[in-house]
């Protein structure tokens, strides 16, 4: 809790220290917001975007310097730690600042930078939509991180929450973790989210399977160009996206595994508690941003659209290996959740839980204290399963 009053944009400092920001940064981008911080997760959030950017814009110009001198890997470091930054801090803005869109398209072209300059092995890709809510030639934006060495490699798409990005994806070192095993990933930034919610205005809709369709076509047609084996295809999704990912596996039996990062067993539940003020919210301004999110006229409205977000009934479909994951301490969630997810989880052939403990940290909500930790139990779980599902 580097802001002691204000758990909100605490995560965010958590969050930064753990997919690779300097403590030295993160102390100077936060302290000049301490006092800011004490007046709740909704006032003061531009004066914390304007400190954190401050920090990021002196990196930036390092790292130009560095590219101008031909060095190339200092360079794509510095860029890399001035799109967590700016990333981290867009994240935590109202979605009525105008500031918005210019802000994460930054945090996208300075990241896009250090994958340029330091060779790293990911390609932006357009996975073509075809939701009835969706606008002629729409499309969901993602990134592929490629596995070394010869395949088809198995793959793993990740899906985002209800307020992080396919930027944060790659940040939090999971695509990595990943590639060490033989496997390809995809992290996307499903309608809701990200790029495909700021920028191309599609909306979140409660039915996951819609969009898991769109994407599962477009890799069984490109799976020679990807070098991936389309009968081998995980799902994993963390926090909001702990909802989608197993509501997809239920019904679209393409889908070799999944993984709940976070067990959203019923959402709808969560934003009732919300409503009585019980719990953590993940966002300042949330209920302008899940309003957002969703394409909601008003609260009553979003209400409405978010009523079915409830996994009973729906985990009990799930015919393929499972993985629910969850923090003990989450301030979000309810740890009930996953063991109530996972004891429902009947038909799943190879199901785990794993709660994160506080002692060795993982506990608050995905692991965000320790996700490095969580990730790799969670790689090392997806490989397991690839390979038994092969043998």
């Amino acid at each position: 809790m580097y802001f002691p009053t204000n758990y909100v944009w605490s995560m965010s400092v958590v969050a930064t220290l753990n997919n690779g920001g300097l403590i030295d940064d993160v102390d100077k981008a936060s302290r000049p917001v301490l006092e800011a911080s004490e007046h709740g997760d909704d006032v003061g959030t531009e004066l914390l975007y304007d400190s954190w950017q401050a920090v990021a814009d002196r990196i930036l110009a390092s790292a130009q310097q560095d590219e101008a001198r031909g060095w190339k890997l200092g360079a794509a470091e510095k860029y890399y730690r001035a799109a967590l930054y700016t990333s981290q801090a867009e994240r935590l803005q109202s979605p009525k600042w105008e500031g918005r869109r210019a802000a994460y398209q930054k945090s996208i072209d300075l990241l896009l930078k250090h994958v340029e300059l330091g060779g790293v092995p990911l390609t932006t890709v357009e996975i073509p939509y075809h939701g009835d809510d969706a606008s002629e030639g729409a499309a969901l934006p993602g990134y592929f991180y490629r596995a070394p060495g010869a395949g088809p490699h198995p793959l793993v798409v990740v899906w985002n929450g209800l307020d992080s990005t396919k930027e944060m994806m790659y940040t939090s070192g999971f695509g990595q973790q990943l590639a060490a095993r033989g496997i390809s990933t995809l992290m996307m930034d499903p309608p809701g989210s990200g790029e495909a919610l700021r920028m191309r205005d599609l909306h979140a809709r409660y039915d996951t399977e819609v969009w898991a369709a769109s994407t599962l076509d477009w890799i069984e047609r490109n799976a020679a160009e990807l070098n991936v084996d389309a009968a081998r295809v995980g799902l994993v999704g963390w926090s909001l996206g702990g909802y989608y990912v197993p509501r997809a596996a239920a019904f679209d039996k393409r889908i070799a595994l999944a993984v709940a990062w976070g067990a959203n067993y019923d959402w709808a539940a969560v934003q009732q508690a919300r409503r009585n003020r019980e719990g953590e919210n993940p966002v300042p301004h949330y209920w302008d941003h899940v309003q957002w999110v969703f394409g909601a006229s008003d609260l009553d409205d979003f209400i409405e659209k978010t009523k079915n977000m409830r996994l009973q009934g729906v985990v009990e479909k799930i015919t393929v290996p499972f993985l629910v994951t969850h923090g003990e301490g989450d301030r979000q969630i309810p740890v009930a959740y996953a063991h109530q997810e996972y004891e429902a989880a009947v038909n799943s052939p190879k199901r785990e839980l794993r709660i994160f403990t506080r002692e060795e940290g993982g506990a608050e909500h995905i692991g965000l204290d320790n996700m490095p930790y969580v990730g790799q139990f969670t790689a090392d779980w997806i490989a397991e399963a690839f390979a038994e599902l092969t043998a």
